[in-house]
């Protein structure tokens, strides 16, 4: 018994492990929210149909790349995939009885959108979790944030920074600016209920509280710490 389960143990760890790493460097065709819209679009209240675009992480606006950043998980330069402090506070909300506010980082995201559902149950907590421990140890920074804004839902239906930017501003990703990208990046927290093209005042001030927080954040001065660049080829001598 013991052997068996040790064996289902490694074939799970494989089949886990061999899509997350091969995603480092390929691009996911879909994503298991998309598929979950596909399956419902046409249906009462769901969109006719789902919109997604990739674009490659050089071709989009670093406003965008720094306005998740401000939105969603400030600390995502520096942690390990986990906001242990977010977490913590949350948990005493709970406690509390109080709202409780999310404490999701963008990898957490990615690892959820990518591969899981929504809920929050603990099978599917526990599995989130194990997925982002996967893709924090096998993706760059750069690789989680362009992964990120390319699977985000920016509005009913419409998934990934390239759509987005075409749908709501009719240009492509490249060219967004930092009010764009703010705007985009303050109705994450509901795309759904939340509109880029009516946005409503509440909508309005969040833009207003994310262009402040890019600001603070240094810009897009602030990507140097996720996207160096190249290192410096040194000079051949004659």
């Amino acid at each position: 018994m013991f052997r068996l389960l040790a064996w289902l143990l490694t074939l799970l760890l494989l089949l886990s492990i061999g899509p997350v790493a091969l995603l480092r460097w390929m691009d996911p065709p879909t994503t298991a929210f998309i598929i979950r819209e596909q399956l419902s679009a046409g249906e009462p209240g769901k969109p006719r149909s789902v919109q997604y675009r990739w674009v490659d992480g050089n071709q989009i606006s670093p406003h965008i790349k720094v306005a998740v950043i401000a939105s969603e998980d400030q600390k995502f330069p520096e942690h390990h995939g986990f906001d242990l402090d977010s977490i913590n506070d949350a948990l005493e909300d709970r406690e509390r009885g109080r709202r409780v506010r999310g404490a999701s980082t963008l990898s957490q995201q990615v690892a959820k959108n990518l591969f899981l559902w929504p809920g929050q149950s603990w099978i599917r907590k526990g599995l989130e979790a194990y997925f982002t421990v996967l893709i924090e140890t096998l993706w760059p920074k750069r690789r989680i944030l362009e992964v990120y804004v390319n699977i985000a839902e920016f509005g009913s239906g419409v998934f990934g920074v390239g759509a987005a930017s075409e749908i709501f501003f009719k240009k492509p990703a490249a060219r967004l600016n930092a009010p764009e990208a703010a705007l985009l990046a303050a109705v994450l927290p509901s795309p759904k209920r939340m509109k880029v093209r009516a946005p409503s005042r509440y909508v309005l001030s969040r833009q207003q509280w994310i262009l402040g927080q890019m600001r603070g954040l240094g810009g897009v001065g602030l990507l140097r710490e996720i996207e160096p660049p190249p290192p410096k080829q040194a000079k051949k001598k004659s």
